[in-house]
């Protein structure tokens, strides 16, 4: 689509990116967007744009001068503030992260506010679990017991109290 100012109009115009090798970015200016279109040698078809100047239509999303801030059409930013050192990606629907090998979440604490859902997992140094708890679909193994089928030996009626849980094999030909 050719842009035109008064008389003047050029066919598509490159833009400026911040990287456009072997790494590249994407953002591409916006209808409506304040740019500066730079013209070696005078010649307008030859010219490129430089995106990203703000506007009182478009004005600067965040008043910090050292914040990285982006925001997006559909509400979602992502910003970094150095003065409190906090990371914040907001307004999203989802979020994926991929990796081959592992992820590292190396901090003190994670918490996660809602359903935490993982195909299998892992605990090597304890932990603690509250509230209710529900076991189902599968064996429950507790220190070489098998919580949800074992057997008690040395049971009588009455007051006696049993011997401790003895380690049995459950059938699980049926």
């Amino acid at each position: 689509m050719p842009r035109g100012y008064g008389k003047n109009t050029t066919g598509w115009l490159h833009w400026h990116s911040a990287r456009a090798g072997k790494t590249r970015s994407w953002n591409a200016p916006s209808v409506g967007e304040q740019v500066l279109v730079l013209c070696l040698g005078g010649e307008l078809d030859a010219g490129f744009v430089l995106p990203g100047i703000f506007s009182d239509d478009n004005p600067a999303p965040s008043a910090s001068a050292d914040a990285l801030h982006w925001s997006f059409p559909d509400g979602a930013v992502i910003e970094y503030g150095p003065e409190t050192g906090a990371l914040k990606a907001t307004g999203m629907q989802t979020a994926t992260i991929e990796a081959a090998v592992k992820i590292l979440l190396s901090t003190p604490e994670v918490e996660c506010s809602a359903h935490l859902k993982a195909k299998t997992f892992e605990f090597s140094e304890g932990g603690k679990m509250t509230g209710n708890v529900e076991h189902s679909g599968g064996k429950f193994n507790s220190n070489g017991v098998v919580v949800d089928n074992h057997d008690h030996g040395g049971v009588q009626r009455g007051g006696s109290r049993t011997d401790g849980p003895e380690l049995r094999q459950r059938n699980t030909s049926a």
